[in-house]
């Protein structure tokens, strides 16, 4: 089943052309990773499945809904770079802040917030302050509150970005435990062409301005089956693989991390 359909998308605003007839379906339970140069509408395209923008012309369609539709009924989850915390709630009370938007009762919300906390490995940081927790533990609590209502999408926008290597090589693997235990499709944003290999069942290669899908990347999803995957002849052949599509369609390679993440 198809979670997102985006059909010749468009996106122009006053003086650039941010998106040119881009055409995606995402299946259910499916990792797809958007990469391409700066300004290629990568964040852009993730926006407007988000409805946090309206198209120029083309449409999307989450779940078979309309994207404002879907984002009324919650039907996807989303984490930025910077994990947006409130620090006046506690990390339970941030966890559980989209289930209380939605009126639901306070003993399930509850019951969600202890289940993902346990999930993030957080549980005993439940009643501290998002200021008392490092990055990394600040962006679990973003996925796990982007999880509460159990959407079917996550719409992930370069959420490792600003953590060190070693952090960010622990978030792609608990991320990736995470979407196994849920079961949600993923779209998602990023620079760098190892993280995307390691996470993505396909990687999506974008344009240069105007943004377009020039060519999508199938990773074999038995690749982070290997031992040390990140160090396989394997991995660093699926990189190059990414690595080429950028560089046949004119992509400026040195804007996109070519180094494992």
């Amino acid at each position: 089943m198809s979670v997102v359909e985006i059909d010749n998308l468009s996106k122009q605003y006053p003086n650039t052309v941010a998106l040119h007839n881009v055409s995606l379906t995402v299946g259910d339970g499916e990792f797809v990773s958007l990469i391409g140069p700066s300004g290629c509408g990568k964040s852009t395209l993730l926006r407007l499945i988000a409805d946090l923008e309206s198209p120029t012309s083309g449409t999307v369609q989450v779940r078979d809904k309309s994207a404002s539709q879907a984002r009324k009924d919650q039907d996807y989850g989303i984490a930025f770079q910077q994990a947006g915390l409130l620090d006046w709630r506690t990390v339970r009370e941030n966890i559980e802040l989209p289930l209380q938007l939605h009126k639901v009762g306070r003993a399930e919300r509850r019951a969600r917030s202890t289940e993902l906390l346990e999930m993030i490995g957080l549980s005993e940081f439940a009643d501290h302050r998002p200021t008392e927790l490092s990055g990394g533990m600040q962006q679990r609590v973003a996925i796990a509150r982007a999880l509460a209502p159990k959407p079917r999408l996550l719409l992930m926008d370069e959420p490792f970005g600003a953590l060190d290597e070693m952090t960010r090589e622990k978030m792609q693997t608990e991320l990736l435990s995470i979407v196994e235990e849920t079961k949600a499709a993923v779209v998602f944003v990023t620079h760098s062409i190892g993280e995307a290999v390691y996470l993505s069942d396909r990687v999506v290669v974008m344009s240069p301005r105007p943004g377009r899908i020039t060519e999508i990347v199938d990773i074999d999803p038995g690749l982070r089956d290997l031992p040390d995957t990140r160090e396989s002849p394997e991995f660093f052949a699926a990189i190059t693989r990414v690595r080429e599509a950028l560089r046949r369609k004119g992509a400026p390679v040195d804007e996109v991390a070519g180094e494992p993440a």
